[in-house]
């Protein structure tokens, strides 16, 4: 475990490392102690931060959602961070790759949730009762330390977090299967990726459930109007100033974005 002055130092280095676009040492490798109990605390005082100087909380990001990922990690369960307004973009958005160190793009669904949601034992039906809509997004992904990254180091550095994009055909919950919704994600003109909702933990809903456990156990849960990012779908592909992404969400609809 580390002491509190450590949590602080990390938090404050990864925010050095968000202001100046150059990546770190692994906080693994210059705290050896830390433990996933530490790096959840670095990544809340780095919120706190960003908070601190203007930036407001819009919701959650969850991660490692796949069996693939996970075992590369190490892990047995998803990670999680916060989404703060100011990496929030709409559709048809120009965004500078430039405001990132190695960006990467992955296909998602955002929750957004129509009434506050607690634990414990929260269950799929839960979450579904609890959205208000559900519509397609995008998560920019970005590494604010060096590779190869433990466990910690991802957590510490707000699971991963970028930017969200969103679009698309917002739907209610129940409209369909959301088990089912397909994607294809195309860089350039060229299909990169394509897959299905359900590669998330078999179903888009059953990690939001698992978020809502983990949060209670810190004392908080989801709030009406929070945008939940429920995880990835396709396997993240690199994007660098000129990309242009189009993402296809068949019946839901499209999101396209292009990079400076």
């Amino acid at each position: 475990m580390l002491t509190e002055g450590e949590r602080q130092q990390g938090a404050d280095a990864l925010l050095q490392a968000e202001c100046t676009r150059q990546a770190i040492p692994q906080l693994s490798k210059t705290y050896p102690g830390i433990e996933i109990e530490d790096a959840y605390r670095i990544q809340g005082l780095w919120a706190q931060a960003r908070i601190a100087n203007g930036a407001r909380m819009v919701g959650h990001k969850i991660g490692l959602t796949s069996r693939a990922m996970q075992m590369a990690s190490k892990m047995t369960e998803p990670d999680y961070g916060c989404i703060l307004d100011d990496a929030l973009y709409n559709d048809g958005a120009r965004i500078k790759a430039s405001d990132f160190i190695k960006p990467r793009l992955e296909v998602e669904l955002a929750f957004v949730m129509g009434q506050d949601l607690e634990g414990p034992g929260a269950r799929i039906y839960d979450v579904m009762r609890a959205t208000e809509m559900v519509l397609p997004a995008l998560e920019i992904i970005d590494y604010r330390t060096e590779v190869p990254r433990a466990i910690t180091d991802t957590i510490a550095d707000n699971a991963a977090f970028g930017a969200i994009v969103v679009g698309g055909r917002p739907i209610r919950p129940m409209d369909v299967d959301i088990r089912w919704v397909g994607a294809t994600l195309s860089k350039n003109g060229i299909i990169e990726e394509s897959g299905v909702s359900a590669a998330i933990m078999g179903h888009p809903a059953a990690g939001i459930a698992w978020l809502v456990d983990k949060l209670h156990a810190v004392g908080t849960g989801l709030r009406k109007g929070e945008i939940v990012l429920a995880g990835s779908f396709t396997r993240p592909v690199d994007i660098a100033a000129g990309d242009v992404i189009q993402a296809d969400y068949g019946p839901l609809g499209a999101i396209g974005v292009s990079f400076s």
